[in-house]
């Protein structure tokens, strides 16, 4: 190892990591230990994500719009929910620079702990009734924090994982890290569930909703102690010494990989899209324009994300066998197709809410299951790590910050049909972007 190769380590390594990682010299952690501490801390980043989600449309509307008709106010709690993707990438910027002074321990301790915090401190929501505008401030204020930490939290495990998986098997491994969401909001939904089925409406709106943003602080400690473990390993520490995992100066890498962070971040718009569409659109949808019942909804769609655990599970073995551009083009032209027949169909009763969530979790889990990272190995070596987390802040934020947003929007202009279109777009912007990018499809049909 080189003196500045060695010196570019140590600046990304807190003496107790590196301390930590010789104590653990002698153990190997192979690509199934390593995904067990992926997969745990996605799910308690979705787990926060999905309460905050829910409740944007049963909670939030109804607490702090109470003047507005239940449509405007869901609009207006949908903008707030924006403000999360909005300071993701504001959130890696910061997150970088700790990264690089204090090591890759003390980063993701506290950016998962002002996740906990900021999710957990939104149980004390006061209502507009008592707080007035204070409360629509303290929820902005607390969502962009949530922002914030979500940046702070990448962790480059998902890259840990990738790297250490056989070469026959990209694709299974490249799902793993997606499992965390819909385990995430099957966790979610089923205690939101839960809350609406056993309280009455007014104790639920009181303080039932309350509960589960409470269990997020405890998820998410949980979570913490896995991903250090992972982050003492021997195996990273070698990552590191070979610049696979060092936080670089974001200008650095965009001025370097700036085509190849934009690409990315287009690749996975139909799937993010997508993501929320059957999640909190949805959701807001039946609210909205139903006379079904909330809770009963929500255990739907928790059956929804088991289809799609096992469309993501599937879509590892899809993967290793025809590529994973190609399973990308396909899962985008399908979705493209439901995006056309679904409104029809719906329009004519001939498919209901139901049936439209679990067939667009199932279609989802195949796509997303191999969206994340998908242009990470055409990064230069030393700017993957950095880059690999761009990409993904600004993915999520073109993809799924404004997706509910602008789906209800249009469905109030248009009904059912401009959501279609919405979708429709994402797909072929998908498409395109799989279409012209053959550097992309030369590097990632393995």
């Amino acid at each position: 190892m080189t003196q500045s190769t060695h010196s570019l380590a140590t600046s990304t390594s807190s003496g107790l990591e590196r301390d930590a990682r010789q104590h653990s010299a002698g153990t190997v952690n192979d690509p199934g230990q390593i995904a067990l501490g992926v997969i745990i801390g996605r799910s308690s980043e979705f787990f926060d994500f999905f309460v905050y989600c829910i409740a944007s449309v049963l909670v939030f509307p109804q607490l702090l719009f109470p003047g507005e008709s239940a449509i405007v106010g869901t609009i207006h709690s949908f903008f707030i929910f924006s403000l999360a993707f909005i300071a993701r990438p504001i959130g890696s910027l910061v997150f970088m620079t700790v990264d690089r002074r204090y090591g890759r321990g003390t980063k993701l301790t506290v950016a998962m702990f002002l996740l906990g915090g900021s999710t957990a401190a939104m149980a004390f929501l006061p209502s507009f009734d008592s707080a007035g505008m204070f409360a629509i401030y303290l929820l902005c204020a607390l969502r962009f924090t949530q922002g914030l930490a979500l940046g702070g939290a990448w962790d480059g495990l998902a890259s840990l994982l990738a790297l250490n998986a056989p070469d026959n098997r990209k694709g299974w491994y490249a799902m793993m890290p997606q499992l965390g969401a819909p385990l995430g909001f099957i966790l979610a939904s089923s205690l939101f569930a839960y809350l609406m089925l056993t309280l009455s409406p007014e104790d639920f709106l009181a303080f039932g909703w309350r509960y589960a943003f409470f269990v997020a602080f405890a998820i998410n400690v949980v979570a913490l102690f896995a991903r250090l473990r992972l982050v003492a390993t021997s195996e990273f520490g070698s990552l590191l010494e070979k610049n696979e995992l060092q936080a670089v100066r974001v200008r650095d890498t965009i001025r370097h990989n700036g085509r190849t962070v934009l690409l990315g971040a287009l690749v996975p718009l139909v799937s993010y899209a997508l993501f929320h569409l059957v999640t909190v659109f949805a959701l807001s949808w039946v609210v909205l324009y139903t006379p079904a019942n909330p809770g009963q909804f929500l255990l739907t769609q928790g059956v929804g994300a088991v289809l799609c655990a096992l469309g993501i599970i599937a879509s590892g073995f899809i993967a290793d066998q025809i590529g994973r551009r190609r399973l990308l083009g396909y899962s985008a032209a399908i979705i493209a197709a439901g995006a056309l027949l679904t409104p029809l169909l719906y329009a004519y009763n001939i498919i209901n809410e139901g049936m439209i969530v679990l067939g667009g979790f199932a279609v989802l889990g195949l796509c997303f299951g191999q969206a994340a990272g998908t242009l990470a190995s055409n990064f230069k070596r030393e700017y993957r790590y950095t880059g690999s987390a761009l990409t993904s802040d600004l993915a999520w934020l073109l993809g799924a910050g404004f997706a509910p947003l602008i789906a209800l929007l249009l469905c109030v202009a248009y009904g059912p049909i401009g959501v279609g279109a919405y979708l429709l777009s994402g797909a072929a912007a998908t498409l395109l972007v799989l279409h012209f990018n053959k550097q992309f499809g030369q590097k990632n049909t393995d």
